[in-house]
């Protein structure tokens, strides 16, 4: 039931945006005020949630390790898997950000004949997430040249670096498939194991279906269905200029696409996807684990008067001595 919700919602959204622009003739709604109102909840949610993640106390350490800690000199510990220093938690982070390394050694399990428990290794899951994370954020950086004038000159190497394979007009953009490739894989994934379909959510489908869509609306806008672009571009420059203009001429398509947009920014700070924030905060990944060679003491605990085994026994000692119970001091 979850992957039909969140697939009904998706087609919900297109409709609307359908009957709004085309019956209601509601564009204004569609390209000003909503883009306006994502980009307001997108900006105050993810503040919200990074600054109560913030104001969290974390009076232990619990940093997830994976290797040899740091004990002894001659015994040789991982600084990236069990990092004590600050210098190896900024590399771990590094890795975690850039390379999805945890993703990398993650592994699966499976029960062959026998039984046995066979575990494997899973670096497909970790390749399509790449490939997902990495296309994304080519595209989201290639939609700038939209919002600037001029383009800048990273923009246009980008742009430049992404087409290599094209010649001719209009551009084909390798992350466009790349991603569409990942989000089709991502999906599967999901449905195609048993384990993880019975785990999955409404929340888990629905980022992926929407952003599919987003996807294949844009690939759709300018390979088959061309709109006028210089009329796009007024929009933006529009909407970042604060003042908001509508062209005419503009296709549906694009409506249809700026509202699926405006869609996963509004749902980004209330969804697992806010992640990208969360993991700069994570106490499993940016505290270093020092607890053998620094004592921490939590915060919250309140003074207490503590009675070492030696005051007992100065106390008790004669008594003990008669109860036949050994003492350390005669």
């Amino acid at each position: 039931m979850g992957i039909l919700f969140s697939f009904a919602v998706v087609i919900a959204i297109v409709l609307i945006v359908f009957a709004g622009v085309r019956g209601a003739g509601l564009n204004y709604l569609f390209a000003i005020i909503i883009p306006y109102l994502a980009l307001l909840t997108f900006i105050i949610g993810v503040t919200y949630r990074v600054f109560n993640w913030g104001r969290s106390a974390v009076p232990f350490r619990v940093p997830t390790t994976g290797g040899q800690q740091f004990t002894l000199p001659w015994i040789k510990s991982n600084k990236l898997d069990n990092p004590h220093t600050s210098y190896g938690v900024i590399g771990r982070m590094i890795l975690e950000v850039l390379l999805f390394r945890s993703l990398f050694r993650n592994t699966k399990a499976e029960l062959h004949d026998g039984p046995r428990l066979v575990y494997g290794s899973e670096k497909l899951l970790w390749l399509a997430a790449i490939a997902f994370h990495y296309s994304f954020l080519v595209i989201l950086l290639r939609h700038l040249r939209f919002f600037t004038v001029p383009v800048p000159t990273p923009i246009q190497f980008l742009e430049f670096v992404d087409s290599f394979f094209q010649v001719g007009a209009p551009l084909v953009y390798i992350t466009n498939f790349v991603i569409v490739i990942a989000l089709l894989f991502l999906l599967y994934r999901r449905l195609g194991m048993p384990q993880i379909k019975y785990i999955s959510l409404p929340s888990d489908y629905f980022p992926l279906f929407l952003i599919l869509a987003i996807v294949l609306s844009g690939i759709y806008m300018r390979y088959f269905d061309k709109v006028d672009i210089v009329g796009v571009k007024q929009i933006t420059m529009g909407l970042v200029s604060f003042r908001p203009t509508i062209p005419d001429g503009i296709g549906i398509i694009f409506y249809i696409h700026l509202t699926l947009v405006c869609t996963l920014f509004a749902y980004f700070p209330f969804s697992k996807l806010v992640h990208m924030a969360g993991v700069f905060l994570s106490p499993t990944r940016n505290l270093a684990n020092n607890n053998r060679m620094q004592r921490h003491v939590n915060p919250w605990d309140y003074p207490i008067k503590v009675r070492s085994y030696d005051d007992y026994e100065n106390e008790f000692r004669e008594k003990m001595k008669k109860a036949g119970i050994p003492v350390e001091k005669e």
